[in-house]
């Protein structure tokens, strides 16, 4: 592997645009294949700053075997005070290595490779956990890219809502989050400033916010047969944790650095509140309760984002549309 590429945001989102139902498959394969051993996931690495403690930096690094093997990490910073300059929240950057030498090929921007994993993970999750008929009434809170991208993946596999809620603790955010899906997909969708109310009525409720601490306690009722998309990771107290039926992407990912999940194991010491994971559904061998809400909460493996990276890469190559840069690796032989 002599060549270096790089592509840009502008590509990787032409690309994703136009193949939101390909992600959603590809992401299902990587599940699927993660969970029968043929991936490497390591810990995510969390680069933490004492004078800044809402803020990190977060390494990725994975590798997905089989017949096209490749490695990759992402490095994704994430700063809720961007928002407050007008900035996005998160920022990124994939690197892909050949699996044979090694050697990097490959650099994407990748927050919305990083946004796209997450929106296809969540909409297979709606077609994999919903009970009976596609959920009608649609609940968002918090109303940044991550919630954004949800909708474009949830409208391009043919959601019908009837009603599309959406709650931020910035109104601005949530009225311009409600034109948006209003606008683009043709929803009815409408800012609410009572989150209980919302909650209450919701068939699908999406947590996509930069909460640090559980907000959703037990006076906030959750309903058998309601879906809970917690992207977020640490919106939800552990007593409603503990009622409802619990889906996660990854055992031991999600049972770490302090994530409702990981909460829920440390307050009732068993992990017997997990169903299973979300592979595990997709094959029939876990069983949920129609009796309960149901969670699934997706810590974010590496191996998403490099199956999702390696779309995007060889689309761009396809397309003529990836920068080459001659000579990245000045010496690549010994003598």
């Amino acid at each position: 592997m002599s060549t270096f590429h790089v592509i840009g945001g502008k590509v990787t989102q032409d690309v994703i645009a136009a193949s939101p139902s390909r992600i959603l498959e590809i992401v299902r394969e990587t599940y699927l294949r993660h969970s029968a051993g043929e991936t490497v996931n390591p810990n995510s690495y969390f680069l933490r700053f004492p004078d800044r403690p809402s803020c990190r930096i977060i390494a990725l690094p994975a590798h997905i075997g089989g017949d096209q093997p490749v490695s990759g990490i992402k490095w994704i910073a994430s700063y809720p005070p961007n928002i407050e300059r007008n900035l996005q929240r998160a920022s990124a950057v994939l690197l892909l290595n050949d699996a044979e030498t090694g050697y990097p090929f490959a650099c994407l921007e990748a927050s919305q490779i990083s946004a796209a994993r997450t929106a296809a993970s969540a909409a297979l999750a709606v077609e994999t956990l919903s009970e009976g008929d596609r959920p009608r009434k649609v609940l968002f809170v918090g109303a940044g890219v991550i919630g954004r991208t949800v909708s474009d993946f949830l409208a391009a596999r043919g959601l019908s809502v009837d009603e599309c809620m959406v709650h931020d603790h910035v109104d601005g955010y949530a009225r311009t989050f409600a034109s948006y899906v209003s606008d683009t997909h043709g929803w009815s969708a409408r800012h609410v400033p009572d989150v209980d109310c919302a909650l209450a009525a919701a068939d699908l409720v999406v947590l996509a916010t930069t909460a640090p601490a559980p907000w959703l306690c037990d006076e906030q009722i959750l309903r058998p047969g309601q879906l809970i998309l917690n992207l977020s990771l640490r919106d939800i107290h552990p007593t409603v944790m503990i009622k409802c039926n619990n889906v996660l992407d990854d055992l031991d990912h999600c049972l770490t650095a302090q994530t409702s999940p990981h909460l829920t194991e440390i307050e009732y010491g068993s992990r017997d509140f997990v169903n299973g994971t979300l592979a595990d559904v997709l094959r029939g061998e876990a069983t949920l309760n129609a009796d309960r809400a149901t969670i699934f909460s997706p810590f974010g493996l590496g191996v998403l984002d490099l199956a999702v990276g390696c779309h995007v890469y060889q689309s761009a190559l396809e397309q003529e549309q990836a920068t080459e840069i001659p000579g990245f690796f000045p010496e690549l032989s010994r003598w």
